[in-house]
């Protein structure tokens, strides 16, 4: 991660100064069974509390398709036959260039978790989809990568 503070140009011609985040793009996987999904809840430092969320990092693969298999067996231990690509999103496009590439994981067959030392507290659990949109109304999924995908999912159901 860098922090860059560039000289710029706005519109009107005054100059001006931009800082954001440099970062990697990262993977979104929304493991879909039964008409459902599994979900992940961690505690996160920024926010200084536990959150709901799809499976989602980064990890050393070759393809973004093995990163996102990588990081679903990481989190969850599910394995899955398929993945669908559903698209790039801008993660907070006025504060980084990061992104994150969202998959579908179906055909998913139950394991065990293989996290980092620091997802330990990690919980994980299945949701109906009705469930889900009603912990996003809630509040209780805050996460705004996770509601962008699962909007996205629901725009591009088959």
């Amino acid at each position: 991660m860098t922090v860059r503070e560039d000289a710029i140009e706005h519109p009107d011609g005054s100059p001006g100064l931009y800082g954001y985040v440099v970062r990697p793009d990262f993977v979104l996987i929304v493991p879909e069974e039964d008409d459902g999904f599994h979900i992940v809840e961690e505690y996160r430092y920024p926010i200084g509390r536990r959150s709901w969320s799809f499976p989602q990092g980064s990890a050393e693969a070759d393809s973004r398709e093995d990163e996102a298999r990588r990081e679903l067996v990481e989190e969850t231990g599910l394995r899955a036959d398929r993945l669908r690509y559903l698209g790039r999103m801008d993660s907070a496009h006025g504060m980084t260039d990061q992104g994150l590439h969202v998959y579908v994981a179906t055909g998913l067959t139950k394991g065990e978790p293989r996290r980092e030392h620091t997802e330990q507290d990690m919980r994980q659990r299945w949701v109906h989809h009705t469930e889900f949109e009603q912990m996003i109304l809630d509040g209780v999924v805050s996460d705004s990568s996770s509601v962008a995908a699962y909007l996205l999912w629901r725009l591009r159901r088959p």
